[in-house]
């Protein structure tokens, strides 16, 4: 992965974390704390999934970000 991917990747996690805060209505880690998450899933899943194409990584990257967010969310959910 070159710095325009790792880029990319960055840009689509911060705005799938963004999406993600707005969806689930308060129950985030807040705006920053969802942006953070949302942009370590997008670069795990491009990474794990690079060999799909440029499409295939942005596309990997989105639903990487998400499911990432979905489960720190589900973990703190269960400790209180």
């Amino acid at each position: 992965m070159d710095y325009t991917g790792l880029l990319i990747f960055i840009a689509v996690g911060a705005v799938a974390g963004w999406l993600a805060g707005i969806l689930m209505k308060g129950k985030g880690f807040g705006l920053a704390g969802n942006i953070i998450i949302g942009i370590i899933g997008a670069i795990a899943g491009g990474f794990l999934f690079g060999l799909l194409g440029f499409i295939g990584s942005i596309v990997t990257a989105i639903v990487g970000s998400a499911v990432l967010l979905f489960l720190a969310w589900a973990i703190t959910r269960s400790k209180n």
